[in-house]
């Protein structure tokens, strides 16, 4: 907003004001209206001499555009900017004014400048209290928008507006496309990036605001780092890590390749290595690529049976015949999949697995069957030209949170009644199993029903046998899969245990177990109805896959 006042006091005998007068009075221009009002404010002599009159009767007009400008809020008497100047009622009267008729110029019309503002005040973009909230009205705006970018791919763009200076001092590449050596058109095309995923990025650079959705994070990572806005894609990552599973890992694992994220590789490999099979399993994995496929296939520390592999590149395969618009025949998988095919160890497959499975896939030659077969069978094996060593896999933890244990001819009894324990954990571990006790009057079968609760919902749960030889060893049950437990969230651990009345308890039990590289924390259980708790009782084992340590036991 530029303001360009005139004021030259003349008298009516033709002759000027003094040179002092002129000085102030001559023609000026400002930026800010209120700057020549402060100048008037601060120059005490002004009004105090004899050319008083002519800036007296300038102070009305500007009076009242600074009242447009604050909406009529401007304090009676002397509540002006500058604190010393008052609005004269009537001209001063020295002895010289009285004998001369004073003519001044018409005060200047402030109509221009309050219309501006009164058109742009009942714009709701310019009622916020905050920056945050200014620059938030901007966002996707076409008002005083400089620069568009056509986003998305052809036939489904989206053409968003933006202000080249809020993206400029948040992204270097845009201070870059803009200011620098790689200015741009003012019409962005952008087609390899998806519009949800444009809009977070520039809602991030405007209000400093992330707004994450598990459908678009990768989209606004990749948007991220294209634009080198790190903060930004570091809480992708970090909301990543957070929503890993084992039916996405795999995925990821492929997407963190692609954006050089060692983090959350390693985090994506956890995973993996404990939830091989489901993860192997889901279907993104099929969407994986080539170089990450290979990486799964050589992994030595996958918990998975060779079977559940070699099923796994074969869907690969056929998914990966489709991308290439191949018909998805034995010889075109055998194609695609080339060298990795040789990483599945089938001669560490169970004889009936390779039988009824990878025999009869087709996708081996018929003397590699008959090499496998007698590798199977035969005292003197044939090479063959797959690993036959078996992968080493996770080494089970267990955590004993009792030190002692002990038996009694009144108890421990069950007749169906649930024993069960909190625990939580400071670092992230795959639950496997529970060690319980077995019967303390002899050899005895138990039937049991396991679970793994998070604020009473049911995560896991398994119904099983085992034989208890009648001593105080404990007997390992497990979960079909291993299941994910975060850190520093209370889990439950439940069994149900149907069998000989009397077995053996723990006792002396401990609140707080350390491990080295974790620790675990336990407190009693609302919904054991059994009398298991910290102190003694039931589930005197946790089984898991977690950060190895030397004090762990297999």
């Amino acid at each position: 907003m530029q303001g360009n006042y005139q004021t030259e006091a003349v008298m009516d005998n033709g002759s000027q004001t003094s040179p002092s007068s002129k000085q102030v009075c001559k023609r000026t221009q400002y930026e800010d209206p209120f700057a020549f009002h402060s100048l008037l404010s601060s120059s005490g002599s002004l009004l105090d001499n004899e050319n008083s009159l002519f800036l007296g009767q300038l102070m009305p007009p500007l009076r009242g555009i600074e009242e447009q400008c604050e909406g009529g809020n401007t304090r009676s008497g002397g509540g002006g900017r500058g604190g010393g100047v008052l609005q004269p009622s009537s001209a001063p009267t020295s002895p010289q004014h009285r004998h001369n008729s004073v003519s001044s110029p018409p005060p200047l019309s402030p109509v221009p400048l309050a219309a501006s503002i009164a058109s742009t005040s009942s714009d709701p973009n310019f009622h916020a209290t905050s920056l945050r909230e200014r620059n938030a009205a901007m966002l996707n705006n076409e008002l005083m928008a400089d620069v568009h970018f056509v986003v998305g791919q052809p036939g489904s763009t989206q053409r968003i507006p933006a202000h080249k200076y809020v993206l400029a001092v948040g992204s270097s590449v845009f201070y870059a496309m803009f200011y620098g050596g790689l200015k741009s058109e003012e019409e962005v095309q952008v087609p390899d990036v998806e519009p949800s995923a444009f809009l977070t990025l520039l809602r991030y650079l405007y209000c400093d605001e992330i707004r994450l959705e598990p459908d678009t994070v990768l989209a606004t990572l990749y948007a991220a780092k294209k634009y080198l806005v790190p903060h930004l894609a570091q809480q992708c990552v970090k909301f990543l890590e957070v929503s890993l599973t084992a039916r996405n890992a795999c995925l990821l694992l492929s997407q963190s390749r692609l954006f050089e994220e060692p983090e959350l590789m390693t985090r994506c490999w956890e995973v993996i290595d404990a939830q091989a099979e489901m993860a192997l399993q889901s279907d993104g994995f099929v969407d994986i690529d080539f170089p990450t496929l290979t990486s799964v296939l050589s992994r030595e520390t996958l918990n998975c049976r060779e079977i559940v592999l070699f099923d796994a590149a074969l869907c690969w395969a056929e998914a990966e015949c489709s991308r290439q618009e191949l018909q998805a025949t034995s010889e075109n998988k055998r194609k695609v999949l080339g060298a990795a095919l040789n990483l599945v160890r089938i001669p560490c497959m169970e004889l009936t697995e390779f039988a009824n499975g990878a025999a009869q896939s087709g996708i081996l030659s018929l003397q590699e069957t008959t090499d496998l077969f007698l590798h199977f069978t035969a005292r003197n094996k044939p090479t063959v030209s797959y690993p036959i060593k078996p992968r080493h896999g996770l080494r089970k933890q267990i955590c004993h949170r009792f030190q002692s244990s002990a038996y009694r001819s009144n108890q421990w009894r069950y007749r169906g009644r649930v024993d069960s324990i909190n625990f939580m954990v400071d670092k992230r571990i795959f639950i496997v199993g529970y060690g319980l006790y077995g019967s303390s009057s002899g050899a005895a079968d138990y039937n049991v029903r396991i679970e793994l609760k998070k604020y009473g919902e049911v995560l896991a749960e398994s119904t099983t046998k085992f034989f208890s030889d009648g001593s105080s060893n404990t007997f390992h049950v497990h979960f079909a899969h291993p299941v994910q437990v975060e850190r520093d969230v209370y889990y439950t651990a439940s069994a149900i245990l149907d069998g000989a009345e009397l077995s053996y308890f723990g006792q002396e039990g401990m609140s707080e177990v350390n491990m080295g590289a974790l620790t675990f924390m336990f407190h009693c259980s609302s919904e054991s109805t059994n009398g298991t708790g910290v102190q003694g009782g039931q589930i005197p084992e946790l089984i898991f896959y977690g950060p190895t340590t030397e004090t762990t036991e297999k």
